[in-house]
Formats: structure tokens, sequence, C-alpha cells
């Protein structure tokens, strides 16, 4: 892909209508009897049926199929703290995505408010206008605050997706890396370089899968998390150590997977050739990764790389979640997002990679072959079997873990509500 310029990337959100969002009537409004309906007089009786029972909001108002997209400003992409106000054209963008991917409508908003208190306070109080709540965009540790006391107080799915998103996609990725290389997850050493909130949420769920405490070495800017030092909150204490090594370069050696999400060019091609036979090196800092491709590759030529990057293989992208998770969450009206309804979408992501790719995603990526391997461990973002494999896995998931309120009763007719709702062409990928 060509380099996008400044002033193409400025041009694209500012040109016709500013932005990249707006509200669209999905009722007739034409005439007064129309406008009647609408709003006055006709708007009482809805109003009057919720009050009678607030499960009727689902039936007459948008809710059920709208997310908030919330941020702070506080950790805006690399940007970092450059304000709420600043960060809004991200959160524009993550609603179009949910719009193009997941047929989920989102209302962006940014809040100005740095104490986690307090914005707690403030999306419990607007929180009964959504199905589910994206946060965005929130620097650790405030957005762990934040995301346990939601998931506590309020009964709709709430996901911190720069956690999880990255979370449940790298797990797809190191899942089918793993079965490539012929490794077991119970037994792979483990560094991850980064202790912020994506790093924390990766290892987690890697630990939720199979991975071993013992086995992981967790760096922050300071070097290695060890037990002894005097500066770790109490996320970054879950992973820190006693092993004699402090520096990425020994922690490097006789690794099996490298998780990056840090900062670019940390990792040397002596790194890389340190670790263990196939190494599996997923190197996420964005725009420009931990170590390149080309080095890793030159480095050792049995890598198995995944970067953030849609210019190489593998690229650990978000959008191949959230869309679909909160799809799934919100159509059987969950309560939460659990770790059981993370880990379905990981293998379901995992799976759908193993089976044929259709010629449409094929072209759609100016591709003649693709097919699982050490350059294909996670499917490819415009790949239009990902509703119909992402969203059921986390509806069922739900459905099993209790924590669904409307649960789905015909598998059959809910595949072809999705496909009606993204006009699917099901002729083009047979699944």
């Amino acid at each position: 892909m060509a380099k996008i310029t400044k002033e193409e990337a400025l041009n694209y959100h500012c040109e016709g209508k500013p932005g990249k969002l707006e509200v669209i009537p999905t009722k007739p409004y034409k005439t007064q009897r129309d406008l009647s309906l609408a709003y006055s007089p006709g708007v009482a009786e809805p109003c009057l049926e919720i009050e009678k029972n607030f499960e009727d909001i689902y039936k007459y108002t948008i809710k059920g199929n709208l997310v908030a997209v919330i941020s702070n400003g506080t950790a805006v992409l690399g940007l970092g703290d450059i304000g709420a106000g600043a960060g809004k054209p991200v959160m524009e963008g993550k609603g179009l995505l949910f719009k193009i991917f997941g047929g989920v409508d989102v209302f962006d908003i940014e809040i100005d408010e740095k104490d986690p208190d307090k914005l707690v306070e403030i999306i419990k109080a607007i929180s009964v206008t959504f199905g589910g709540i994206n946060l965005e965009d929130i620097k650790a540790p405030e957005c762990f605050i934040v995301e346990e006391r939601l998931k506590a107080e309020i009964d709709i799915p709430v996901m911190h997706d720069d956690q999880h998103g990255t979370a449940i996609i790298s797990a797809a990725g190191v899942l089918n890396a793993l079965e490539i290389s012929n490794k077991k997850i119970e037994e792979i050493k483990i560094v991850v370089n980064g202790a912020g909130a994506s790093a924390i949420a990766c290892t987690k769920l890697l630990v939720k899968l199979g991975a071993k405490h013992e086995n992981i070495l967790m760096l922050d800017t300071k070097g290695v998390l060890h037990k002894n030092r005097k500066d770790l909150n109490k996320y970054k204490l879950e992973f820190a150590t006693d092993k004699p090594v402090h520096t990425l370069e020994d922690a490097m050696k006789g690794a099996d997977l490298f998780l990056g999400l840090s900062v670019a060019n940390v990792v040397s091609k002596e790194m890389i050739r340190s670790m263990n036979s196939h190494p599996i090196v997923f190197a996420m800092a964005n725009p420009v990764p931990e170590i390149s491709y080309e080095e890793a590759k030159e480095a050792n030529p049995n890598v198995i790389m995944a970067t953030g990057r849609s210019d190489y293989p593998n690229q650990v992208n978000n959008v191949l979640g959230f869309p679909f998770i909160f799809r799934g969450a919100m159509d059987v009206r969950s309560s939460i997002i659990n770790d059981e309804m993370k880990i379905a979408a990981a293998r379901a992501l995992a799976d759908l990679t193993k089976k044929d790719v259709p010629e449409v995603v094929k072209k759609a990526y100016n591709l003649t072959e693709l097919k699982f391997g050490a350059d294909y461990i996670v499917p490819k973002p415009l790949d239009p079997r990902l509703i119909l494999t992402v969203a059921p896995a986390v509806a069922k998931a739900a459905m099993e873990t209790g924590v669904a309120k409307h649960p789905i009763q015909n598998w059959d007719e809910y595949r072809e509500r999705l496909i009606k709702l993204m006009n699917l062409d099901t002729s083009t990928f047979p699944m």
C-alpha cells in the first residue's frame, strides 16, 4: 500500500461533510402524520410501554444496536495524552468500522475527564442509552479501574478494546502459530515487552488459554518486572518474577514467543537468533514494530511473524474482533463480555484461518494463494465470513455461561438475519 500523506489524510476527514459519521432516520418522516408518530403525540405510547416494562426499550428504540465508543483522550493511538477533543477522529473512525463490519450503530462520546471515579460516574449515568460500551484510548492504570467498575456496576457489555481486542486477535494468532510450530502453550517460554493495558490483557488471556505464569517474563521501560521493585502497581505485580533476568536481551534467550506491545526497533537480529527453534514473534508496536518483518526473517527464516501493519502478513488488527464481539454479545443481550466469550472469539478466529479462503478474499488483497501457514495465522479483515463465525461463537458462549438475557432459539434464522443485515452474497464464500 502506498504511503498516506498528511494532505490526503486531512482532506479525507474534512471534504464534504466534516467527520466520518452521520445520523440517518429509519422511519418515514415526509408527512404530518409521520411526524406525529415520530414525536408528539405518538411518541408517548412507547414511552409509557417502557415505563411499564423497561425491557421494551429494546423493542421501541435503537438501544439494542447502539454502542457508545467512549474515550477521554489520554492514550490515543501512538500519540499519547492529546486530549478528548483531539481523539474524536479516532472514535469516529471506530464508529465507522463498527457499522461497516458489524452493522452496529455508534455514538462516539469524548469525555474531558481524567479522574477514573468521575469518568465511571459519567459513563454510568448515560449507559441507559446504549446496548454496549466500547472504551477506547484511556491510559493505564486508569483504564483497568474504569472497566472493572463499569463491568460490576452496569448490566450491558463493556469492553476496553485496547486491552481485549488486541488480546483476542493476538491469542488467535498465537494458537495457530503454536500448532504450526508443534509447541504447547503450557510449555512455552514467553517474553512480553511492554506492561501497559494491551500487554497485560494479552498475557492474561494467554494464561487463561494455558500459559504458565512461571514461564512469562514481562518488561516495562525500566526492564524486567521484578518482585523486589518498589515502582510496580498491582497490575504489573501479577507478572513480576524473581528470576535473575533484567534486560530484554537476557529475557529473549531460549524464549518461544515474543509479544511486543512497546516501541519501535528494540529487538535485534541477535535477540531473534537467541530464541528457541521456530520462534514466534508478535511485534505489534505501531506504526513501526519492535523489529521489522524483513529483519526477523533474515535472523531466522523459520520465525512466525505478526505485526500491527497491513503491508505484511499476519496483521493483528482489532477490527477482526470488536464489531463481531459486540454483535454477538448484544444480539443475546448479554450483561457482560466475559473471559469465555473472549476465548470463544479467539478460537473462532483461529479456526476460520484453517478453512479454504474464498476467491473473493484473495481478490480483495490481490493474492492468488492464501492458505493456513506461517504467513496466514489470522483471517483477513475483509473476509465476509467473520461476522458469521465470530458473532455466533460469542453469542453461544454468553448463553452457555448464563449471561445472555435473550438467548437465540434458532441458529439458522440468526445466520440469515446476519446475512441480511450485512447484505452478504453468500454465493461468493461457501462456509
